[in-house]
């Protein structure tokens, strides 16, 4: 949730924040602003809605020139989505903009003691209160940073903040507690931003900031330190990907782009986890080979897309390694006591690194003493960098909001985790686990083929536009899938999406069914699992009996669902345990063609963020 672009240097501040704002776009947002150091004085301008209102009113009021600048968009929480509630947020004078991403808890009792002091606060953001606390703590310091961090000591909650003072002109200064910041360092120029695609344009070298750090942007180099004032060790690191991975390419938009790119980021997934002998490694592992083979229990936690590639988890982790596996909504889980101990392994998904439910989960895990493993996209993210191990999927930049590729990729890295504890575990030899390796690595191009014959999905998705509901079904692995196919296209559609066991279809979900109600069934492979098969076209015959319109996902070679299907997409034959790799693009091609046929905005549904950053 919500852009940060700060910026100091040669170049025109105002323009490289406002290219960094278009580059976090995807994020989500519904208001923009900015502001400028020049003539000695702040200059801002910030309007609800699109980024595309800002650009107009720049236009018809322009900024002076200026070489020191800041930037946000806002994803509302205190107040709604109006130019008085966007940021930036000025005090009183004039002198000190600020902007901020999460939420200040205590912005209450801080609001009512400004009051008290005389100042006069016309938004509804918690943000504001911040910008009056800095210019008091300014005025008797004269130190920009200093001010940041004997303020940061009097908020409580999840906070990104980045501010300018009028009387500083070359300074940008930033701090973050449990939400993201990170430093371009460019040649003779720095960068603040909540995402590296903010300033990759300019420069791919970073700094990762740390928890409760302030950081100082001058043209003449960068200081971190903590909130208590101590120099801070921090890490510069490379983004191993370039503008052009964030652009569209030709493409109508970052959605249908991304969902083309997954046979190579399965691929990318995959390089270099497994030498000749068959021994799989992951990227940091700080957990010794002894502590991983006395756990005996593993516990996923994730949000959204990322849960539902935790459920299919469950079933390679237990079928591989016989330990015990939960899987945990990361929103519910700290707050209903889980059972944690030395011995649980937690295995936590995100995309971003920065999903505050996960990270508030990963946390409370390791204060019960389990240790953590994480699967993320993101490079110096957090919950990484909190974590026991870490396995990085490598899809590089998903700037669509709902997620395509970032769900394949967790998917492989999820089967990769199941795979190492059962080599480390002697569950799995090398050869068990090279054969496993071979077929994931002919994953991509099964994933290619069936991109390749999506034009039918496509053609269904458009006659199906007018629908107001879709069901999924789904057994074995095939379940999370028909979930994951339900959430697509409630994020796109913004239809009405179940998606259901199959087998509990007769336990209440079957007096849904009514006649040309579209159902979605993802039939599992005859060979792997043949009673499921059979138990599922028996659903599909019950379903089809009642009027509904059936859309059979089914392999290749499998005739007996063909009497029953009014809609037949074929996928390639997998074992069962890899089929959710193919079975879920026809879904993501069919949401995104149903949502561009009813005029959506498929690359930032409404109401949404790419990175959720509060709880």
């Amino acid at each position: 949730m919500c852009g940060i672009v700060g910026y100091v240097g040669p170049q025109s501040a105002l323009d490289v924040v406002m290219a960094g704002l278009k580059r976090l776009e995807y994020r989500g947002y519904d208001s923009a602003g900015v502001a400028v150091l020049a003539d000695g004085g702040l200059a801002t301008a910030k309007r609800a809605g699109k980024l595309v209102n800002l650009d107009k009113e720049l236009s018809e009021h322009p900024l002076p020139s200026a070489a020191t600048g800041i930037g946000h968009t806002r994803w509302a929480t205190h107040g709604g989505p109006t130019d008085a509630n966007a940021h930036p947020h000025l005090d009183n004078a004039g002198r000190v903009a600020v902007v901020h991403n999460g939420i200040i808890e205590n912005f209450a009792p801080l609001r009512a003691e400004l009051a008290e002091r005389g100042h006069e606060l016309p938004s509804e953001t918690d943000t504001e209160v911040v910008a009056h606390l800095l210019a008091e703590e300014y005025s008797a310091c004269a130190d920009l940073a200093e001010a940041m961090r004997l303020v940061c000591g009097r908020l409580e909650g999840a906070f990104t903040l980045v501010a300018v003072h009028a009387d500083a002109p070359d300074v940008v200064v930033g701090a973050r507690r449990n939400s993201p910041l990170v430093v371009g360092v460019g040649e003779g120029e720095y960068f603040l931003a909540s995402d590296v695609a903010a300033f990759i344009a300019h420069t791919r070298s970073a700094v990762e900031l740390g928890q409760d750090q302030v950081v100082e942007l001058r043209r003449d180099g960068v200081t971190v330190t903590g909130f208590d004032g101590t120099p801070a060790d921090v890490r510069s690191y490379h983004v191993d990907w370039d503008a052009s991975a964030a652009e569209k390419s030709g493409y109508a938009s970052f959605m249908l782009k991304e969902i083309a790119e997954q046979p190579k980021a399965v691929a990318d997934t995959l390089l270099g986890r497994i030498d000749g002998s068959g021994t799989l490694s992951l990227d940091e592992v700080r957990i010794p080979a002894a502590v991983l083979r006395e756990v005996d229990k593993v516990v996923v936690v994730a949000c959204g897309t990322a849960f539902h590639a935790g459920l299919i988890a469950k079933y390679a982790i237990e079928h591989w390694t016989r330990i015990p596996c939960e899987v945990e909504l990361a929103s519910e889980f700290r707050y209903r006591d889980p059972i944690l101990d030395q011995q649980t392994l937690v295995v936590a998904i995100s995309q971003s690194g920065e999903t505050m439910d996960t990270l508030m989960a990963l946390r409370h895990a390791r204060e019960q003493g389990a240790r953590v493993l994480a699967i993320c996209n993101t490079n110096g993210s957090t919950i990484p960098r909190e974590s026991d191990a870490v396995l990085y999927t490598h899809a590089g930049p998903e700037v669509a909001v709902a997620s395509t590729k970032a769900f394949l990729t967790q998917l492989v890295a999820c089967y990769l985790v199941a795979l190492y504890l059962g080599q480390v575990r002697g569950t799995k030899y090398g050869d068990e686990i090279r054969d496993v390796v071979r077929d994931l690595s002919g994953i991509s191009g099964a994933v290619e083929r069936v991109l390749e014959t999506m034009d039918p999905v496509r053609e269904l998705a458009r006659s199906l536009a007018h629908k107001n509901t879709v069901l999924f079904l789904g057994r074995h692995v095939g379940h999370p899938v028909a979930l994951e196919g339900a959430l697509k296209l409630k994020e796109l559609a913004y239809m009405h999406a179940e998606g259901f066991a199959a087998g509990e279809l007769k336990h209440g979900p079957i007096a849904l069914i009514e006649e040309d109600l579209p159902v979605v069934v993802v039939v599992p492979s005859p060979r792997g699992r043949s009673v499921l098969h059979d138990k599922i076209v028996s659903n599909i015959q019950e379903i089809r009996a009642r009027g509904a319109r059936t859309v059979v996902i089914a392999e290749e070679g499998d005739e007996a669902v063909v009497p029953y299907a009014d809609h037949l997409v074929r996928i390639p034959v997998t074992p069962t345990l890899l089929q959710p790799l193919v079975a879920t693009v026809p879904l993501q091609v069919f949401a995104c063609e149903l949502a561009t046929a009813r005029g959506n905005e498929v690359d930032q549904p409404r109401n949404l963020a790419k990175s959720v950053t509060v709880e």
